[in-house]
């Protein structure tokens, strides 16, 4: 626990009594709600995202998967592949009692927290499947990747500075991946409904929102 030992000894007495609160993965969730929605193109590191109070989804992710290890659980991420008409989607797992979870953040409202109690990991990545959608109302998800466990980037000090998540990023992009529908079924899927839309996009920050005809 080295690491987060630096890391505690870096924070102000309230990011020590904001990290100290964060003692389930619900109020993990919590805590990315709470704060603002990121447009960059960059990535903020853990404590980063605690100073700033910012962040977009890997970054999200990546703070997520930074709280659950701190109370016990392994660093695992996982991420959502679109059809290349949308962004990916960084999802921090945890299981419980055999059945996975998830935190997220994210500017769509059905796209963050997940109870524990989808058997596999394609059960919890079709979850998401209504509600990862683009702005021009089509339905998007088409796969997974395997799980990434963080602590093979310690050596790098992911939890405190920036760098190390461009290498994160990269081995996001190598792992196995998953389909979750052939291309003869997408080819029929029916566009989102107007209500559906407008409640998935609620309070959503329009800078931070893929346009896919550009």
């Amino acid at each position: 626990m080295a690491l987060f030992e630096a890391f505690e000894r870096m924070l102000a007495d309230a990011e020590r009594g904001i990290i100290s609160g964060l003692t389930n993965p619900a109020r993990v969730q919590a805590f990315l709600d709470d704060i603002a929605y990121s447009a960059d193109d960059f990535y903020r590191c853990p404590l980063r995202v605690l100073r700033e109070r910012t962040a977009h989804c890997f970054d999200g992710a990546v703070f997520a998967a930074a709280a659950l290890r701190r109370i016990g659980y392994p660093p695992l991420i996982l991420d959502l592949l679109p059809n290349g008409r949308d962004d990916e989607h960084l999802l921090a797992l945890f299981k419980v009692d055999g059945h996975w979870g998830a935190v997220a953040k994210s500017n769509f409202v059905g796209l963050r927290f997940r109870e524990p109690v989808y058997r596999s990991l394609r059960e919890l990545a079709m979850s998401y499947f209504e509600q990862y959608y683009n702005i021009e109302r089509e339905k998007t998800l088409r796969g997974y990747t395997g799980p990434l466990n963080l602590n093979r980037f310690d050596r790098f000090d992911w939890i405190t500075k920036d760098e190390p998540l461009e290498l994160i990023a990269r081995r996001t992009d190598e792992i196995r991946r998953i389909d979750l529908l052939p291309p003869a079924l997408a080819e029929r899927l029916s566009p989102v409904d107007e209500r559906s839309y407008r409640a998935g996009l609620t309070g959503a920050d329009p800078k931070g929102l893929f346009k896919p005809s550009q």
